[in-house]
């Protein structure tokens, strides 16, 4: 996930505090001072998963073929307009993806998954997932 859409999905925060639902980023390293340059965008809890377990037993990847792409680029270009700037260290061919997954046996409730960088979540989606969550008394 980018610094954008992080602060994208942040700013649903309150809404989802009201609704009881939590969020949490899960990110695959941390190089240099990465998850600490990304932790102002995200306002949920950020969690490290080295062993990329959370990814699934098949990573899904982009090579280098990814920047012929159109779309990479204009989202490149749109979140660079916004003032989020990247790293080129560490492991980044490996797609990202949002889940909202629902208490007990609800299961995910929403589950979009990257399929070029930049591929970013309907918000609207995201909350609406939320409100199928039942609230903790």
């Amino acid at each position: 996930m980018c610094s954008g859409e992080a602060a994208e999905l942040s700013s649903l925060k309150p809404q989802l505090d009201k609704l009881g639902v939590p969020l949490y980023a899960v990110v695959k390293e941390d190089v240099g001072t990465e998850v600490q340059n990304f932790r102002p965008h995200f306002k949920g809890e950020i969690f490290l998963d080295e062993k990329r377990r959370f990814y699934g037993p098949r990573l899904r990847k982009m090579g280098l073929l990814a920047f012929m792409r159109l779309g990479v680029w204009l989202s490149g270009v749109r979140a660079f307009r916004k003032g989020f700037v990247g790293n080129v260290l560490g492991e980044g061919f490996i797609l990202g993806g949002v889940f909202v997954i629902g208490r007990g046996k609800q299961g995910i409730l929403l589950e979009h998954r990257e399929k070029e960088f930049g591929d970013k979540v309907n918000i609207s989606e995201v909350l609406e997932a939320a409100r199928k969550i039942p609230q903790e008394n």
